[in-house]
């Protein structure tokens, strides 16, 4: 399995970055774009590593956020046939309190219905290709981390905390374990580890590839985070975007080398 970064906050010479993520992945003989950043520079930095986008079999969204999902637009254009997997309770629904006022940081309206032809949704755990799976989080308890964030849905009733329905995890199985991305990590990156691994028994983690959401965290919450991580066995670390500096630089002290960060243009093999 190889990984490019082809969006995230730190770019890497001529290739811009923003504050977003994209990947594309090669694995077996399939193609698989994971988030779209928050612009179509994901697909300009595509064509300078020189990458098809009209190759890619399918596309996976990995929350309903903007700066993962406002570029899918460019790629469902350049690629005419690619579908593209959501969770079932995504919509077009997040907010983020701030500073007293409601801040939209969702799909973009229209979106759902425009590209509905092209959507997948995706209940529970699914399997979109061998030894690909989709992971939902399993835990019931996540409307503790929406009002930790102040993130909130706007549903009929009324505000309520996001629990992170809308959240998956993409996981590879390899020989040498399993190999889990997840975007922006909402329910807790060590959380996730153990859903992965209480759906995959015995299986070891071969390593874990995303954003932690640290950049807005104390010291202490990100040394327990970390710690906990060490728990899990995960062998390999790969984390940026909302990571934030900060917060790699702890993780980095306390696990050493098997944590690497994140940046446009960075190859990842496994």
């Amino acid at each position: 399995m190889r990984a490019m970064v082809l969006t995230d906050n730190t770019g890497n010479n001529e290739l811009a970055g923003e504050w977003g993520l994209s990947f594309y992945i090669e694995y077996r003989d399939q193609k698989i774009l994971l988030d779209a950043g928050q612009s179509g520079l994901f697909a300009e930095n595509a064509e300078k590593l020189w990458i098809n986008l009209a190759d890619v079999d399918y596309a996976v969204l990995s929350h309903a956020h903007y700066d993962h999902v406002d570029g899918m637009p460019v790629f469902l254009e350049k690629n005419r046939t690619a579908k593209l997997y959501i969770k079932k309770p995504c919509g077009e629904n997040c907010y983020d309190l701030k500073e007293g006022r409601m801040k939209y940081i969702g799909i973009m309206k229209g979106f759902l219905e425009k590209y509905k032809d092209r959507i997948v949704y995706v209940s529970g755990e699914c399997r979109p290709g061998s030894g690909i799976w989709l992971i939902p989080h399993s835990r019931q308890t996540m409307e503790e981390a929406g009002e930790r964030e102040h993130m909130y849905l706007k549903e009929e009733s009324g505000w309520v905390p996001d629990c992170f329905a809308h959240e998956q995890s993409l996981v590879f199985e390899e020989e040498s374990g399993l190999v889990v991305f997840n975007s922006c990590s909402h329910g807790g990156a060590a959380n996730i580890i153990s859903e992965v691994s209480a759906a995959f028994p015995g299986r070891k983690i071969r390593a874990m590839i995303g954003g932690f959401h640290l950049y807005n965290k104390s010291e202490q919450y990100v040394r327990a985070l970390t710690e906990k991580l060490r728990a899990t066995g995960v062998e390999e670390i790969y984390t940026g975007h909302c990571t934030g500096e900060e917060g790699y630089r702890i993780m980095r002290d306390v696990l050493g080398n098997m944590v690497h960060p994140l940046e446009v243009g960075l190859r990842i093999v496994l």
